[in-house]
């Protein structure tokens, strides 16, 4: 009995889990045999969150049509939250199982906010949508820089002014004002982002190709049909938005075990950070998940490794900036790209 052939859909599910692989294996290698400089290792697992970000973020603005600029937020609290478990928990469980713990802790709570902050927001459309989650991801970067948090023997003690944070000798801080947190266990390595990665695509590529995805798509499209045809607008851009935040929450979580200490500032979570994940989504190709990937890792490469260029280092950038807009949106490109596509696929068939 033939088996059926497998359709476009999958085909490309299974070529973008395919380059996952790859990447990783040689990546392996490289390492292996001492090819990659330490250097650029220490880039490895940072390019993998802000990847998974970015593919999050895709979620939002490709597949819902929402704006977000506020997904550097939703990262933030991933992070914090997943830190002060792990922190918390660092001598009572084993590494492991700690760090899985903490994935679900910053997920969850990322999850969770994202549904809160949903309610009002998606109720906004366009400029209104990105200037609200925008607002969101200042405000609680700014809440964090005024917290003080910390536990003992007394229990748990939360305080916005630090001459009224006392704690016991016996005590410990976990969120120290603007000094952030401290003594996070740097759980984070390059195998445990790339299955995190490798997870986060095959959840995404499943719901954007279910029913529930259709749906989505629909909404985007023409959200008056849609409602029309008894898709329930607030139910499936309250799943889309979730989802999208605990993806960026798990990207968080990946950050915050990458480094013993981190502060809630705009250098790792503030608007530029935001517009950053934004802008490797637009280059990589609205609604193309594997294009955010790509993007991301091609443009946070590049400054790397043209720093030695000195004058020439950002005009290269910009330039290639600028080249990765032209193909992916400029039609002509756009032509191109399908005709080619159309004669090797003819090609192929005659052999």
């Amino acid at each position: 009995m033939k088996m059926k052939k497998m359709n476009k859909a999958t085909k490309d599910q299974m070529f973008t889990y395919g380059i996952v692989i790859f990447a990783y294996i040689l990546v392996e290698i490289l390492i292996q045999t001492r090819t990659l400089s330490r250097s650029m290792q220490n880039l490895l697992v940072p390019i993998v969150y802000y990847a998974i970000v970015a593919v999050g973020l895709n979620l939002c603005v490709g597949i819902l049509g929402e704006l977000s600029i506020g997904h550097a937020g939703f990262m933030c609290i991933g992070a914090f939250s997943s830190a002060v478990f792990s922190i918390c928990t660092e001598d009572k469980m084993a590494g492991g199982l700690r760090f899985f713990l903490a994935f679900v802790v910053g997920i969850s709570v990322s999850a969770l906010f994202g549904f809160l902050i949903g309610i009002p927001v998606l109720r906004l459309k366009g400029d209104y949508l990105a200037i609200v989650t925008l607002a969101f991801g200042e405000i609680i970067k700014n809440v964090l820089n005024a917290f003080y948090l910390g536990y003992d023997s007394k229990g748990v003690h939360l305080s916005m002014s630090m001459e009224s944070f006392q704690l016991d000798p016996d005590g410990k801080v976990l969120i120290n004002g603007a000094n952030g947190v401290s003594g996070t266990p740097m759980d984070s390595n390059f195998t445990v982002a790339m299955i995190v990665l490798f997870l986060v695509l095959v959840v995404t590529q499943n719901l954007i190709h279910s029913r529930d995805g259709r749906a989505i798509m629909a909404i985007r499209d023409n959200r008056i049909a849609a409602e029309a045809t008894g898709i329930s607008v607030t139910k499936y851009k309250m799943l889309a938005f979730t989802i999208s935040a605990a993806i960026a929450g798990a990207g968080g979580v990946l950050y915050s075990h990458n480094l013993s200490s981190m502060m809630a500032n705009s250098q790792s979570f503030g608007y530029n950070v935001s517009i950053l994940i934004l802008v490797y989504v637009v280059l990589g190709g609205i609604g193309n998940i594997r294009g955010s990937v790509i993007a991301t890792v091609v443009l946070y490469l590049l400054p790397e490794v043209l720093r030695g260029m000195d004058k020439l280092r950002m005009l290269i950038y910009a330039i290639v900036l600028i080249v990765m807009m032209l193909l992916n949106w400029a039609p002509a490109a756009i032509a191109m790209r399908e005709s080619l596509l159309a004669k090797f696929k003819k090609k192929k068939e005659v052999a």
